[in-house]
């Protein structure tokens, strides 16, 4: 569209989107929102954005990397509830989410037990599975497996640790595992864009962050693609080049 491609050429736009995101987050912006109780630490222009995959893709298994609060696992919950309702009404018949096929796919290292009571007290609880240990285990990356095989249309989110080595991990366990068409979405790229000092208690920084992570996996596979429109047409994303759909 000419008003996304016409915001990609304009530089000074670019520039004050880079300042926008960098003094938003010394003020932890993304800690703001919350989806149906849960915090979501995301941006809501990022939110929309899955929103719109996911009513396109029309997932049924979203498998996410990272739980935190359990705020995108209700918000992916809610997504594949709605696809389902609407399933419900063109069949004409009714909805019982008992018997739902599809399903949000969580894994973290550590659960909180205060979260993980949370999100299984929530009405979404029935399309959650969570799985406690590192991503990037290989156990953890089996039993993923395991459960990915009994699925068609597979969307994968990775939001855990944001050092190259471990975002890179995880790109090899699990982006295979995205359906053609689909997206493997990587989060928190905008570290590469952000001064060092942005990061003086964390593993990661520019040049070890998941951006860098995402641009070495896409060497060797050219099955997948960065969709730059999604960021051009958002500005505001904490996934400058993390939208990653499948093409082949």
């Amino acid at each position: 569209m000419l008003n996304i491609s016409g915001l990609a050429r304009d530089r000074d736009m670019q520039d004050l989107t880079r300042i926008w995101v960098r003094d938003t987050l010394k003020h932890k912006y993304s800690y703001n929102f919350s989806w149906q109780g849960r915090p979501i630490i995301q941006y809501p222009q990022d939110m929309i954005a899955m929103q719109e995959l996911i009513w396109r893709i029309k997932p049924d298994l979203i498998i996410e990397t990272g739980i935190a609060h359990g705020g995108s696992l209700i918000f992916s919950a809610s997504m594949l509830a709605l696809l389902d309702m609407c399933d419900a009404i063109d069949a004409g018949s009714t909805l019982d989410p008992k018997n739902s096929r599809r399903k949000v796919l969580g894994i973290d290292i550590d659960i909180r037990t205060h979260n993980r009571a949370a999100i299984e007290a929530h009405p979404m609880a029935t399309r959650i599975q969570m799985i406690q240990g590192s991503s990037i285990a290989p156990e953890i990356i089996e039993e993923v497996k395991r459960v990915a095989k009994d699925y068609q249309r597979i969307l994968v989110c990775l939001d855990s640790n944001h050092t190259h080595e471990h975002v890179l991990a995880e790109l090899e366990a699990y982006a295979v595992l995205t359906s053609v068409g689909s997206y493997c979405v990587v989060f928190d790229t905008i570290i590469e864009d952000l001064p060092k000092e942005m990061f003086p208690d964390r593993p990661w920084g520019p040049g070890d962050n998941p951006k860098t992570a995402v641009w070495e996996y896409l060497k060797a596979h050219p099955e997948f693609e960065i969709d730059k429109g999604i960021q051009h047409k958002l500005l505001l994303t904490v996934a400058p080049d993390g939208y990653l759909k499948r093409i082949s």
